[in-house]
């Protein structure tokens, strides 16, 4: 057996970007996952994780050859060993973007095998000060922080630069019950909602959340997207940056395209965002579909479209509601689905594809389930017509994309 190279120093030059938030480099063979280094650099790489095999991972320690998109971290807890919620804090804000259409554009050539040029759009705001939902650890001092990069340990901080203004005010300065989770969210009217999660318990030998205490704010967050006001439960989903909602409906509405009195399916629907957009198109003589699989979300979405009775709601997981008996009797005209970060699958595809809808517009928060979902859907006779990309996690490594697929000619 091999010995491990963890902690090991190692110099070595980086290479291209890869999915996740780092950059491909070799030594002896190996490849070695870097991050806090960026393409064409020489750094020293300090090992943190092998477990033998053909790849490791480490963090660029040192840099010997700096990369002239390198830029100071604007944050003090960003770094080697700090705060692993961002990836990207060392590059600028248009390299990051450039890095994201570089990783769009891998994933695609290699699980869809498709060459496409991929742009990525920033969103208004700039890089800092745009995320208004956050999920912090407390570590073993009561002190609230993030959790470091593949690791428990929690990271206390005093700020963040990416969080909204005023969104960890009366958090970050004071002390929490050890291992308690903190959920806020700072809503479009600029309320900051605060819920304290107990540290976890064992029901029946296994561990389960604590219970959950609202700190501040009602708990139901007013939000503003696609010309509507949402109410919703603060510690549910939404877009984190607060033009995201916004500027992906205004995608599906351009690709959706839908006419008076057609129908479209709405899956993965969260409260009814895309369904609202698809209802203002179909008309009162249309239905829009929608399937979702949290009870919660169903409920504020059937509050929120209240006066959409075009609007048809089914609980329950996508996969299940397109199998049961009688749901796709009357095919979909369009589709538009935004699943999970592991995405939809061959048998969701499978089942859209059953209907032959003339358009699906495609959702997706992670590139490489989005190229899987579009190799599988060009199986059934789908290709990709456009797609655009988002950066509406700015520092992050995550990208946001809308992909608008048809049937082949």
């Amino acid at each position: 057996m091999t010995a491990t190279w963890k902690q090991r120093l190692i110099e070595v030059e980086v290479g291209a970007v890869a999915h996740g938030g780092h950059c491909v480099a070799r030594h002896e063979g190996r490849v070695i996952f870097v991050r806090h280094a960026l393409p064409g650099e020489r750094v020293r790489v300090r090992i943190t994780e092998d477990t033998g095999g053909s790849f490791c991972r480490g963090d660029a320690v040192e840099v010997l050859q700096a990369s002239p998109d390198r830029v100071e971290p604007p944050c003090p807890f960003a770094g080697p060993g700090r705060c692993g919620g961002c990836d990207w804090q060392h590059a600028s804000w248009q390299a990051q973007r450039e890095l994201k259409a570089a990783v769009v554009s891998e994933q695609l050539r290699r699980l869809a095998k498709l060459d496409w040029e991929v742009i990525v759009e920033d969103l208004p705001g700039g890089p800092e000060d745009w995320r208004t939902r956050l999920r912090m650890a407390v570590g073993p001092d009561g002190r609230a922080g993030f959790r470091a990069h593949r690791s428990h340990q929690v990271i206390p901080v005093d700020g963040c630069v990416i969080a909204a203004p005023g969104a960890l005010d009366g958090v970050v300065d004071r002390t929490w019950p050890p291992k308690s989770e903190l959920v806020v969210t700072r809503d479009a009217g600029a309320q900051v909602h605060l819920t304290e999660i107990g540290p976890p318990m064992l029901r029946r030998g296994r561990p389960v959340p604590g219970p959950a205490r609202r700190r501040r704010g009602s708990g139901t967050a007013t939000e503003l997207a696609a010309h509507r006001a949402w109410n919703v439960r603060a510690d549910g989903f939404w877009q984190v940056h607060p033009a995201a909602a916004d500027t992906l409906a205004a995608a599906v509405r351009d690709w959706a395209d839908c006419g008076p009195g057609e129908r479209a399916w709405d899956l993965y629907g969260g409260v009814g965002l895309f369904a609202s957009v698809l209802a203002e198109q179909v008309g009162v003589t249309g239905s829009v579909a929608v399937v979702e699989s949290s009870v919660r979300a169903v409920e504020d979405g059937r509050a929120n479209l209240s006066d959409l009775p075009q609007v048809h709601w089914h609980p329950g997981r996508t996969e299940a509601v397109l199998e049961t008996p009688g749901f796709a009797d009357l095919p979909p005209d369009v589709v538009v689905l935004d699943p999970p970060r592991k995405g939809a699958g061959r048998a969701v595809v499978a089942a859209i594809a059953r209907g032959r809808p003339t358009r699906v517009v495609y959702v997706a928060c992670d590139p490489a389930a989005l190229a899987r979902d579009i190799a599988a859907f060009a199986h059934h006779g789908y290709e990709l017509a456009q797609l655009r990309a988002f950066d509406a996690f700015p520092m992050t490594h995550h990208v946001e994309c809308v992909a608008l697929l048809r049937p082949v000619r």
